[in-house]
């Protein structure tokens, strides 16, 4: 049976381009929330929230419905019935028509997604409706994620500079926004050597967004930010009693902390802020399924136009070379393989393949004087800029195992408490993994 959902929307806050954005979480309004979901039954596919039950993520100038959907049962006929309303509420173009009915949505679930779970809902019978992306977030992305930062990032990279999807509106775990018709990169596709130009062509353009007009000043460098503020929640991951003590051990967190703490001191002294790790506006997480390939790239558009980067949840600022290196890592990954969970350090680029992709990098990014953007591929200066940029993405790359260790043990808890034997991801492997890359790439540096 599907369930009555909630009719409860809440009109755009204003028609100013400004972003307000506010969540004040009280102890009574996560415990209502929290009742709620406990006393739901387990047929219903969303829940209706008063507006009493739960304050929520606001921004200005974004229709917010107050409803909770629940991902698991997006294969029923209920999870589709109120997925339509939901786009009705939020006045999503087209679906407010008249002669169209919930019968007629097809959801289709996007494998890979690892925070969250994104869904594509398009309604093929009846011609000129887009397709629209669901995003529901993830049970232990708050404790990762920052929703109303992300929103605000979103809004600043969609709007000054035209990067990244446009949102339709929010509800009380999720989102919709735009879908780009396109397909999703694979683990062989960022290999190719065109698309791997393609790529650090799209970088070095989201590299040119300003850290201030985003974070505003005085920010932090996001992955020293992101390994100090997890490291408590995922303490609380490694003392639950569903964890074997082997395990507890070899993901020893005090011991990281301080390979970590010395591993931050050596940084100190060879980070280059000048030259391939000056601070960016860094997306972070550039796997191949953020990366898409438009199926319709604009007429006269570059050749690298036709990649577009999405999911911004991790964007923050860092050193460029770090985001490079973080892109690097993903080479060895295999999010749909036997064992998604483990890299496979052997595909990892080589120095040519490297050398590629600093190439396209370096003559698109805005740092580059128009000299760079002209040269030849011998050209001495640039040679010696590929150096640099190698050397400190080298320096910068055990951060990033650093990262994911650290997120793989928070990202844990909902399986370990829930003592799924057969999670869909193994995210205390990943930790594993990430962890043991992480000692790995301070013994190749001599730090330990």
């Amino acid at each position: 049976m599907s369930p009555v959902l909630s009719s409860t929307v809440s009109a755009p806050l204003s028609a100013s381009p400004a972003v307000s954005l506010g969540r004040q979480l009280s102890s009574s309004s996560i415990q209502n929330l929290a009742t709620l979901i406990a006393s739901a039954s387990s047929s219903r596919t969303s829940l209706r929230l008063a507006d009493t039950d739960a304050d929520s993520i606001r921004v200005e100038g974004l229709r917010h419905a107050r409803l909770f959907l629940k991902a698991k049962y997006h294969k029923t006929p209920g999870f589709a019935s109120d997925v339509f309303e939901l786009l009705r509420l939020l006045h999503v173009r087209y679906f407010n028509a008249t002669d169209i009915l919930p019968r007629g949505l097809v959801i289709r679930k996007i494998s890979g997604a690892l925070t969250n779970a994104v869904f594509f809902v398009s309604f093929p019978s009846t011609k000129g409706i887009r397709t629209v992306l669901l995003r529901i977030y993830g049970p232990s992305s708050g404790s990762l994620i920052s929703r109303p930062r992300e929103l605000h990032t979103l809004h600043i990279l969609s709007s000054k500079y035209h990067i990244g999807p446009c949102i339709y509106g929010t509800f009380e775990n999720g989102r919709v926004e735009e879908y780009f018709e396109s397909t999703t990169l694979t683990p062989q596709d960022i290999r190719e050597p065109e698309i791997s130009r393609w790529i650090g062509a799209r970088m070095a353009e989201f590299h040119s967004v300003d850290p201030d007009v985003v974070e505003g000043e005085g920010w932090e460098i996001g992955v020293e930010k992101s390994v100090r503020s997890w490291l408590a929640p995922a303490r609380e991951v490694l003392a639950l009693a569903s964890l074997p003590e082997d395990i507890k051990r070899e993901l020893d967190l005090d011991a990281f902390k301080r390979d970590w703490d010395r591993y931050s001191r050596w940084l100190a002294t060879v980070d280059d802020v000048h030259a391939g790790s000056r601070r960016v506006f860094a997306h972070n997480d550039t796997q191949y399924g953020n990366l898409l390939r438009l199926k319709h790239p604009k007429d006269g558009a570059d050749d690298h136009c036709q990649i577009v980067v999405v999911d911004f949840e991790y964007a923050a600022p860092n050193p460029a070379s770090y985001d490079i290196a973080n892109h690097f890592h993903e080479w060895t990954a295999n999010y749909h393989s036997e064992t998604p969970h483990l890299l496979d350090v052997s595909r990892y680029p080589t120095l040519e393949q490297r050398r590629n992709f600093y190439l396209s990098y370096l003559r698109h990014t805005s740092f580059s004087t128009k000299e760079f953007q002209h040269i030849t591929d011998s050209d001495t200066e640039l040679e010696s800029a590929i150096v640099k940029l190698d050397r400190q993405v080298k320096f910068w790359s055990p951060a990033s195992h650093a990262h994911w260790t650290v997120w793989g043990l928070v990202q844990a808890r909902d399986n370990l408490e829930n003592r799924n034997e057969t999670p869909e991801f193994d995210y205390i492997g990943y930790a594993r993994c990430r962890m043991a890359c992480f000692r790995r790439g301070l013994r190749d540096l001599g730090v330990l």
